[in-house]
């Protein structure tokens, strides 16, 4: 039960995918809500720390996701060829889109030099900064294309119930509970 067979997926992709799909909508609403705080205001400093927290163990997390699909099958999908192509492409493009919104949100954390602390548990080294307009620059990538994900994130979210409503196919239900799909 802990790894995908072809028929469902495991408790570690069910766990990372719904740990994943919380972070991204919270990350989301905090920063939109974060970037109209005054400087007075109580949480102008523990919103962005909290943000950039959350937002380093999600990098860590879609790493570890993308390594553990590597290495175990992917389930069958239902429907149509260009049902199953539109999934692969849209799989695709959430993690492609995932990865340059941490990596562009960590490149404006860091671009004054300073490494992340991550709840204060441990920091995360700045290991590139101080490249002209580099917050500037991946700021403005970092926001469009949250919106972006989002945008893409809510499709996904539709075509599993569409899948679950009208087709009538199991989807959803493998992605809630590793048991339905292990039935012969």
């Amino acid at each position: 039960m802990w790894r995908n067979t072809r028929r469902g997926w495991g408790i570690v992709s069910i766990v990372l995918h719904w740990a994943s799909a919380v972070a991204i909508l919270g990350l989301f609403v905090l920063g939109w809500w974060m970037t109209d705080l005054g400087y007075y205001d109580s949480w102008y400093n523990l919103a962005p720390w909290w943000h950039r927290s959350i937002g380093i163990l999600l990098l860590a997390a879609t790493l570890l996701r993308l390594a553990w699909r590597a290495f175990n099958p992917s389930p069958a999908l239902p429907g149509s060829r260009l049902e199953r192509l539109a999934a692969e492409l849209g799989h695709l493009g959430l993690y492609l889109l995932l990865v340059v919104v941490l990596v562009s949100g960590y490149l404006i954390s860091t671009a004054d030099g300073r490494g992340i602390s991550v709840f204060d548990w441990f920091e995360v080294p700045a290991l590139l900064s101080d490249l002209p307009g580099q917050a500037t620059l991946a700021g403005t990538v970092h926001w469009y294309l949250a919106l972006a994900l989002i945008g893409l994130a809510s499709v996904h979210m539709l075509a599993a119930f569409k899948h679950h409503i009208i087709d009538r196919h199991d989807v959803l239900v493998r992605m809630v509970n590793p048991r339905i799909s292990r039935k012969p």
